[in-house]
């Protein structure tokens, strides 16, 4: 059977269609809140391959000021087609934010170029507090004082966490001298505008990015191959492994937890854990690809977390751009380990607690913040007292508590309310040994639980391993590595149950 396509009185085959939609082409140009673009869509894909075709000829000519318009043009396009006309505030908010921070480096007075700095975090955080959290500030007055205060429904803009992370880090970075202005205020606006990482990170400071925009395009053969194995891996991890366990397992279980048994549960909670990973850094993953197909080199964002042998260890392999941020633009902003040890604590907590809410508006993010500060602030006391013993064994002991907290954590991340959290919680309390039960339940999901076996084993294997494939890949003659990528989105067409799913960090 075919299917119209509107283009004219083309007729396209079925699973064209099921990829695309029942689109005309005009709508593609047009914002569709139900259907934003994203990296793992068909259309993104498309898009962007007429759009680097053109990239790479504007580079190799020489036209640095079209080159930059083009660039910010086709960002602000994505992030419009992505988000909608909040592609204005991002203008304002690069402009504005350049502008004052380029005064501030000039002068000279220290009080001056204090009260520009606080002027200039004031208007980012303001902005940032008024879209992501009025609705949720009014929502707990009203709960205290019994009060029935209303707002205009306010949507968040995508994206609007991170390029404020990354408007205040510049502002931070000239005032402590660490870095020049950009030139002009359109190559500020080409950083803050960068499509690949606009929407979900990774959060790149202006001054790793903005040397790296002078530099003339030098793809070698080997970067081009790096670059194409990131985006193939990013979306294999996005869309065959996270969005098919996601709507086939467990977004299910989530939802009604006491529908559920406590084996199906548990290995929700596993499937989350697993998820989370696989969709953000697949993100990252294509991100950092499509960076670097541009001659821009982004720092990895993700470093196999669940090896971690404890928190602190976590936190330098997950989210790394995020938690790199905290640490050099709060954390040390509030005293760091500089002022004694019971400051070194409530700092370390504060900054993990303020994380938590950076995720979004609820308790429960600052829940999970919390958890995770309350045990760095736990590691960091016993550190001085204990000694871990460094063989295979404590290793291993250490990835499993390492691990299991951190799923256990997840489970408030992703939880809709405290009260599903709790029936997640209690659910699996109620678990009980018995093998024949659970052996149907895995029958009954068993594509789910290979994509979830095979998924924490390609996390868990040796990174020699991975080195040696990724060598291999760079090795790989084109056609073959063309037949490669057929066979993903092969793979990807076989697993979609609906259309492309948002990445879970577009919500940030």
């Amino acid at each position: 059977m075919k299917t119209l396509l509107n283009i004219g009185e083309i007729y396209f085959p079925d699973y064209i269609t099921k990829l695309f939609g029942d689109l005309d082409v005009a709508s593609w140009f047009v914002y569709d809140p139900n259907h934003p673009l994203l990296f793992n869509s068909p259309l993104f894909l498309g898009l962007f391959f007429i759009f680097y075709i053109i990239y790479v000829g504007v580079r190799s000519q020489n036209f640095e000021l079209f080159r930059k318009i083009y660039l910010i043009v086709f960002s602000l396009f994505f992030y419009y087609k992505a988000g909608g006309n909040y592609y204005i505030l991002l203008v304002i908010c690069a402009v504005v934010t350049h502008l004052l921070s380029k005064k501030m480096y000039e002068i000279e007075r220290q009080t001056s170029r204090k009260l520009l700095l606080a002027l200039i975090v004031i208007a980012n955080l303001g902005m940032l507090s008024y879209y992501k959290y009025t609705n949720f500030l009014i929502d707990n007055i009203n709960a205290i004082f019994h009060g029935d205060l209303s707002f205009q429904n306010i949507i968040l803009p995508i994206g609007i966490s991170f390029f404020v992370f990354e408007a205040i880090s510049y502002a931070v970075d000239l005032y402590r001298k660490q870095m020049e202005p950009a030139k002009s205020t359109l190559d500020f606006c080409f950083y803050i505008s960068f499509f690949p990482k606009l929407v979900a990170g990774p959060i790149i400071r202006a001054k790793d990015f903005l040397p790296q925009m002078y530099k003339k395009l030098h793809l070698t053969r080997e970067e081009a191959s790096s670059a194409i194995f990131l985006i193939l891996i990013g979306l294999i991890k996005k869309a065959v492994i996270s969005d098919y366990i996601s709507t086939n397992f467990v977004d299910r279980v989530f939802d009604s937890p006491m529908s559920y048994t406590a084996f199906e549960n548990l290995m929700a909670v596993y499937g989350y854990t697993l998820q989370i990973y696989c969709d953000f850094s697949g993100y990252s993953d294509m991100a950092i690809g499509l960076s670097l197909l541009m001659g821009f080199k982004i720092p990895p964002n993700f470093l196999t977390p669940y090896k971690s042998q404890s928190i602190t260890e976590f936190w330098r392999r997950w989210h790394i751009s995020l938690s790199s941020w905290l640490r050099d633009y709060l954390y040390i902003s509030l005293g760091g380990n500089r002022k004694g040890k019971i400051r070194t604590y409530v700092n370390l907590f504060l900054t993990m607690l303020i994380g938590g809410l950076w995720h979004g508006a609820s308790w429960k993010f600052v829940m999970w913040g919390g958890l995770h500060g309350g045990i760095l602030v736990v590691e960091r006391f016993f550190k001085q007292f204990v000694k871990v013993p460094d063989n295979r064994l404590t290793r291993i002991v250490c990835i499993l508590l390492t691990f299991h907290f951190v799923a256990f954590c997840w489970i408030f991340f992703r939880a809709g309310s405290f009260e599903l959290a709790a029936d997640v919680i209690s659910n699996i309390g109620n678990l009980t040994f018995a093998p024949d039960e659970w052996l149907v339940i895995i029958e009954g999901y068993k594509n789910v639980f290979i994509l979830i076996a095979i998924g924490y084993i390609l996390h868990f294997l040796p990174e020699k391993f991975v080195n040696s494939v990724k060598a291999g890949f760079n090795n790989t003659p084109l056609l073959l590595k063309a037949g490669l990528a057929g066979l993903i989105f092969w793979l990807i067409f076989a697993t979609m149950s609906s259309g492309p799913q948002p990445f879970i960090y577009f919500q940030f």
